[in-house]
């Protein structure tokens, strides 16, 4: 029986459909479920420190669990009723040497 475990999230995969007249890439969002994820609010030192030109911010941490390939980079998702942006690459640590379930972490955040 685990003792932390983890939400279910949905992560939108991008899927290119046709192209605009500019020749630029027209997409379109599949839900995917990611069961799970670990969902923390962000230190009040990182909100702060990061560029906030709104004035309103939010921000949380996911820790994405061991073996899952999906692509984390600039993807939308969705936990808590709202939809979030990543920010930034999903940082990865090395499988066999970190002890619990999840190995990947992945920045979100969404201005209101």
């Amino acid at each position: 029986m685990a003792l932390i475990k983890g939400m279910t999230i949905l992560l939108y995969e991008k899927e290119q459909v046709g192209t605009d007249g500019f020749n630029r890439p027209i997409y379109r969002e599949i839900p995917i479920e990611v069961g799970n994820v670990l969902v923390a609010p962000e230190s009040a030192g990182a909100v702060t420190d990061g560029t906030n030109l709104n004035g309103k911010r939010e921000a949380y941490m996911l820790a994405i669990p061991k073996g899952d390939a999906n692509e984390w980079d600039d993807r939308t998702v969705e936990f808590f009723g709202k939809r979030w942006k990543t920010a930034g690459p999903a940082q990865e640590g090395i499988e066999g040497l970190i002890p619990l379930g999840w190995n990947k972490k992945v920045r979100v955040e969404r201005y209101g």
